[in-house]
């Protein structure tokens, strides 16, 4: 079952939303640059309110170990999305620990596409590393662009990344192409923020709704 988080969460109404319509992780955004930031204590407010199989994912980027933590445990999270560089290349892993939260690594698809740079993995899947969240962000802007990158291109970047990490696509998708995102790259799990929002940092319930119900579908199919 393709695994789905729905990011950008800034209320329980939202956080609720996703949870009843089937969203395996909710996500929190924690960069002052991002109109979806939220304070930590108002995450750890919702978070007490989630059912406990529901992932919730904190989002940070170019952030201290430290301060990663501290906001880890003042809000309760139980898993890490990290914003770095394509040359981490699959290497250094061993750095990445927080305790016992998963850590999810997110790459930008353009720096392998646009500049021909080359996935560089180990022969083995990673045992700290759950997953490569795969998006369009940019360093200007690391993510909720609402752009998708190119999926024909990237079918193959993400058919390696495969061979050693969960591959997690983001970045443009919405209810009406999320489907099709899915049959091209098959992804281990897909990531939504702004292509189920009614305003930014606000979600559409029937988005929400009808993203997941897709995303269901073309499993089914």
């Amino acid at each position: 079952m393709t695994w789905i988080k729905i990011c950008g969460i800034t209320s329980l109404e939202d956080a609720s939303v996703a949870a009843d319509a089937g969203a395996n992780a909710v996500g929190f955004v924690f960069y002052k640059q991002s109109p979806r930031n939220i304070d930590p204590e108002k995450v750890r407010e919702i978070v007490g309110q989630l059912p406990a199989e529901v992932e919730k994912v904190g989002v940070f980027v170019d952030e201290s170990p430290e301060r990663i933590i501290a906001v880890a445990e003042r809000a309760e999270l139980t898993a890490l999305q990290l914003h770095v560089g394509s040359s981490f290349g699959g290497h250094g892993q061993q750095g990445w620990r927080f305790g016992n939260r998963k850590i999810y690594l997110a790459l930008p698809a353009a720096e392998f596409l646009d500049a021909g740079a080359q996935w560089v993995g180990s022969n083995q899947r990673s045992t700290v590393i759950s997953a490569i969240f795969l998006d369009s962000g940019t360093s200007e802007q690391p993510g909720g662009t609402g752009k998708a990158f190119d999926w024909q291109k990237a079918a193959l970047l993400v058919e390696a990344m495969t061979k050693t990490a969960n591959v997690v696509v983001a970045g443009g998708l919405n209810p009406l192409n999320v489907a099709e995102a899915v049959r091209i790259l098959k992804p281990w799990g897909v990531d939504v923020a702004s292509g189920v929002e009614a305003t930014p940092g606000k979600k559409d319930a029937t988005k929400v709704q009808a993203f997941i119900a897709a995303v269901r579908r073309t499993e089914r199919s």
